[in-house]
């Protein structure tokens, strides 16, 4: 019978850490043509084909490389992205969910190149995205789809323990260890860990160990901390997902996700069934583990919970990353944030882009993935809300990075932001950005 393994705020990650090389910290001032900020997996793409292009470039990490959402992902490395396509098509045309679809093919293709070379568990999958209601919204994506050329399967039925009303198919998909793919391309870069980049003076970086200035730099930090440039405060918000991998359940034979943003997701590794969901926006109230091992004690009452974790989530206005400049004014300064749940498919995407732009290359993607492209979708106003109901809340317990109130997170047992995502633990330690540091006097 399943059980749930989660207490005290403990939680272990399917993928293992150890895996993972060792890197300094900074000690004294450094220059480099180009530094990337943040060691996850888009930080570690961007600056391997940096290396790849001839160009000198640092990558700083605050804690251990790939120790954030990258430990959290469930990796799958899929161009279908809930159903976006139809979305992109109604809020932007056509060619541009064209464009969306042949970058994230393009970085799709270009994993299974890497992974050639690299023993981490890559195999190709087929991907469903399926919908427990709403035969519609299938149907729509499925026409968009054939309009953009894209050969997509739908399926009346899953293979699953879920009433679905039908799932579309991307075929040749793929999924691998996101951890040992991370430890190989990661060896021969220019890293320091334990390097927190506190704040920007210029393209200069200020850390504890010292300054690195660089003649362009690339914030990989998942929610961008610069506040000055970007508006990203209100570009963007996080979603919590929960995961728990599952010894003795039955095979399912391809990854799946519902389209609803708190549904489930399934994909295998190993002998192991990865089941996600009971999401919620962070600081308010979701499903949570007890979701997750309410299922499977009902659907696999021979299954185990061998591991249980959370990731967190940049959302961003329209589905789409924002890959670019940090701002039409900020010349040298680039980002990578917001996506939407996909992030080892947005990680190699943002590579392939940053690495041409620095490069002095036109990449025939970046358009759509344009961090300045038009800020007015409904969930601008979604954002604003929570952002002004929060603030206007009375709390001793409030957010350093602009100041909104913090929720108790029963669940993780951390402090959590609800306006741009941060978190602390109970004694005030940051243990997610947009916040650069902790609480000075803890709580």
């Amino acid at each position: 019978m399943a059980e749930n393994q989660y207490k005290d705020g403990k939680m272990r990650s399917v993928w293992d850490m150890s895996r993972l090389p060792g890197f300094p910290a900074l000690s004294g001032n450094v220059k480099t043509d180009v530094l990337v900020i943040g060691g996850g997996m888009a930080g570690l793409l961007t600056a391997y084909m940096l290396r790849e292009k001839g160009i000198d470039c640092i990558v700083a990490e605050k804690g251990r490389i790939c120790s954030g959402n990258t430990a959290g992902t469930t990796a799958k490395i899929t161009s279908q992205h809930g159903l976006i396509y139809h979305k992109i098509a109604r809020s932007a045309g056509t060619d541009a969910a064209g464009q969306y679809l042949r970058a994230n093919e393009a970085a799709v293709e270009k994993y299974a190149e890497m992974c050639g070379e690299i023993d981490c568990d890559f195999s190709r999958r087929d991907n469903y995205v399926y919908s427990v209601s709403d035969k519609k919204k299938l149907e729509d994506e499925m026409k968009v789809l054939g309009r953009i050329g894209y050969d997509a399967g739908f399926n009346d039925e899953v293979l699953l323990p879920v009433a679905a009303a039908g799932a579309v198919k991307f075929p040749r998909q793929a999924q691998f260890d996101p951890i040992k793919f991370a430890a190989a391309i990661s060896r021969d870069l220019k890293i320091y860990e334990n390097t927190w980049v506190r704040e920007m003076e210029g393209n200069t970086a200020v850390t504890d160990g010292g300054r690195i200035t660089a003649g362009a730099v690339v914030v990989a930090t998942h929610f961008p901390f610069i506040n000055k440039h970007g508006l990203y405060f209100l570009k963007l918000y996080q979603h919590r997902t929960y995961e728990i991998a599952l010894e003795n359940a039955p095979s399912v034979s391809g990854m799946y996700v519902d389209e609803d943003l708190n549904g489930l997701s399934f994909r295998e590794s190993g002998d192991l069934l990865l089941l996600g969901g009971g999401g919620h926006r962070t600081g308010k109230k979701g499903g949570n583990f007890t979701e997750l091992c309410d299922f499977a004690a009902k659907e696999y009452p021979s299954a185990r919970v061998r591991y249980s974790w959370a990731a967190q989530d940049c959302m961003s206005l329209d589905g789409v990353p924002y890959i670019g400049r940090y701002s039409r004014g900020s010349a040298g300064l680039y980002v990578a944030t917001g996506f939407n749940k996909w992030g080892m498919t947005g990680s190699m995407t943002s590579a392939m882009i940053l690495s041409d732009m620095i490069a002095g290359k036109k990449n025939e993607y970046a358009e759509v993935f344009d961090p300045s492209r038009s800020m007015l979708k409904p969930q601008l106003l979604v954002n604003g809300f929570e952002a002004v109901t929060n603030l206007l809340t009375f709390s001793t317990k409030r957010c350093p990075h602009l100041g909104c109130t913090l929720k108790w997170n029963s669940a993780e047992h951390s402090w959590d932001c609800p306006c741009h995502g941060s978190r602390f633990s109970p004694e005030g330690k940051v243990l997610d950005n947009p916040a650069n540091g902790n609480k000075k006097h803890g709580f």
